[in-house]
């Protein structure tokens, strides 16, 4: 019997002075307004881990868990926040707000995440700072809605633990599709696989889902403050900023979903976990899908230099 895994098509390249050095393979879905597949590149049906692209779907689980969070509190819940100062004096903030230390973060000790802000983290004696982390937010906001509930709070990342368990309905609920797997994210907590066609389908219903609900609040909330969803120079904040009612989320090794007002939504992954690649296959992605703003040109370029001159790019080539 043949076990080999299908060899993914090639979603952008690297073309260097005219030449191209390098692949990244990866597979991508776009769901149609009505939810069905409207293209597929490569397998869309496998379980892939979204890393960080769970967040909305975990923030929506502390609202399930009947903590309070709005505005910009329930976006950074949802966030990978660049580690600007904004982000982490709310990070303290609400800590403070429910009685809650910093020691209790499960995070692990790191610089913020933006390179600009790491160096000048550093430059003001900053150290590896539970806080820091880019997670600090959604591990926040778990503690306190395991304050609420007089849930354990050392054991919240424990796939059994109360809160966990209702990140995992959500998940299911929200992809209509059962979790395959469960692992360990890089930030601690219990991360579950679904497919990219699952993963789209999420975001799809918190950005069609009824005004009130959990998925809606995050899904608003996030729109509504995406520079702490992510940061002043990242693209996910760009994208929800200029294209009104899009809603936005990448994930570590490479994954993005993205839900549009009209309820067309994406998600892919690059298979070698290439950051890199993320722009030019989510511009690409989102011209096919009809968008048409200034944003979706600045997210797709990714300059390669030599020296200090463009010498080239990682452009998408579907």
């Amino acid at each position: 019997m043949n076990t080999t895994a299908p060899i993914s098509p090639v979603l952008a390249e690297v073309v260097r002075s005219g030449f191209t050095e390098g692949h990244h393979r990866g597979a991508l879905v776009v769901l149609a307004p009505d939810g069905s597949v409207e293209r597929a590149l490569g397998d869309v049906t496998a379980p892939v881990f979204p890393r960080s692209s769970n967040k909305p779907l975990q923030a929506a689980a502390v609202l399930r868990a009947g903590l309070g969070l709005a505005g910009e509190r329930l976006a950074l819940a949802a966030a990978s926040h660049s580690g600007e100062d904004f982000h982490l004096d709310l990070v303290r903030t609400m800590l403070a707000e429910h009685g809650l230390s910093a020691a209790e973060l499960r995070t692990p000790p790191d610089l913020p995440l933006d390179p600009a802000e790491a160096e000048a983290y550093l430059a003001a004696g900053g150290v590896r700072d539970p806080v820091a982390m880019n997670c600090s937010g959604k591990h926040t906001a778990m503690l306190a809605a395991c304050a609420l509930n007089d849930w354990d709070r050392t054991s919240y990342l424990d796939p059994a633990h109360p809160l966990q368990r209702l990140v995992r309905e959500v998940v299911e609920e929200a992809s209509g599709e059962r979790v395959a797997a469960v692992g360990t994210d890089g930030c601690g907590a219990p991360l579950m696989a679904i497919s990219l066609t699952g993963l789209a389908r999420a975001f799809r219903s918190l950005v069609l889902a009824a005004p009130g609900t959990d998925g809606r609040r995050v899904a608003d909330a996030m729109r509504a403050h995406p520079e702490y969803v992510a940061g002043t120079r990242r693209a996910d904040t760009w994208l929800m900023r200029e294209v009104p009612g899009t809603l936005s989320k990448m994930g570590a090794e490479a994954v993005q979903a993205v839900a549009l007002a009209d309820g067309r939504a994406l998600a892919f992954k690059v298979d070698d976990g290439a950051v890199r690649a993320l722009g030019p296959v989510l511009g690409r992605a989102l011209e096919l899908m009809g968008v048409r703003a200034p944003v979706v040109a600045r997210i797709r370029s990714a300059p390669l230099l030599g020296g200090a001159a463009e010498v080239g790019k990682i452009r998408a080539t579907f």
